[in-house]
């Protein structure tokens, strides 16, 4: 190969990176090669986060510094072993990218994808959402303020009997993961989210809110449940953040929540070795994978209030 190019084994193909030496982060000197080779090797524990979904990519070209290019549609030179899928929006479609191997993955980082961001849905089922997301968003660089929110959410959903697991955003917050059963509308979903939202903000109204308008919040905690909607996304467990040290989106156990040394950025494409310990302890083990009926536990909550 040119010195433009390198070539990686992903599953059972040879993929070529081209230009790796390209630094994609600036301050930290991380090449496209790094990202390439972070992918290839975290793709036993990404590919399942990822597949049979559609996918937003979000590409930097001439890296962090460059400009930021929000994905959807499937270019058409892309290689025909990458999956697609097409569905439908307003007055069309979207024929949205899915990576369901090691090769695509390796084969999207070369194309300058550093994050991957997912639907809530499968492929095959697309206005069926199988998670439910809220977003811990704070108004600055307050982890504290974040894992207090986690906890009052979480033991909410306990009361609720309903699974949940955590994950590092990478850039300032938490999200709350439940999984769903698939049989539940997004208009459903996001209302139940909603009024769980609401029920935690009326109990903790000097510290979380559900406003939607930064300047209504103040210096309050959001509950973000707006990426419960039919094709919005999350960012996906174990993608890299284009801020700078290169942060990863990581999954937590609930004990780890009380680590006093957790931020946001505690792992990051710097210590990829760091990175793959983690997700070697599997932390999303003792919760219950089983997705849930939101019914009863909508009850349960109205009870509550």
């Amino acid at each position: 190969m040119s010195d433009d190019t390198t070539t990686v084994r992903a599953g059972h193909r040879t993929v070529t990176v081209h230009r790796p030496g390209k630094v994609l982060f600036p301050d930290c000197g991380l090449t496209k090669a790094d990202v390439a080779d972070y992918y290839r090797r975290m793709s036993a524990f990404m590919v399942p986060q990822l597949r049979n979904r559609p996918l937003m990519l979000e590409r930097r070209p001439d890296g962090t510094e460059g400009p930021r290019f929000m994905q959807k549609d499937t270019p058409a030179h892309y290689p025909e072993w990458v999956r697609r899928v097409r569905v439908p929006k307003e007055g069309g479609t979207v024929t949205h990218t899915v990576c369901d191997n090691s090769a695509t993955l390796v084969f999207l980082a070369d194309q300058a994808c550093l994050t991957f961001h997912r639907w809530l849905s499968r492929a095959d089922r697309v206005e069926w959402p199988d998670r439910l997301v809220f977003d811990l968003d704070p108004p600055g660089d307050d982890f504290p303020a974040v894992r207090e929110a986690a906890h009052r959410l979480g033991e909410l959903l306990d009361q609720l009997r309903l699974p949940s697991t955590l994950m590092t955003t990478g850039s300032k917050g938490l999200h709350v993961i439940v999984p769903l059963d698939g049989n539940t509308t997004f208009d459903d979903s996001r209302a139940f989210a909603k009024e769980v939202a609401d029920t935690l903000a009326e109990r903790h109204p000097d510290a979380l809110t559900t406003a939607v308008r930064k300047q209504s919040r103040g210096d309050r905690l959001y509950l973000d449940v707006q990426r419960n909607a039919y094709a919005q996304t999350a960012v996906a467990p174990w993608s890299v953040r284009p801020k700078e040290g290169a942060p990863v989106a990581v999954p937590l156990s609930w004990g780890q929540l009380d680590d006093k040394e957790l931020t946001a950025r505690s792992w990051a494409l710097t210590d990829t070795g760091a990175v793959l310990e983690q997700a070697r302890t599997n932390p999303w083990s003792d919760v219950s994978s089983r997705g849930r009926a939101l019914g009863p536990a909508r009850r349960r909550l109205r009870a509550l209030r």
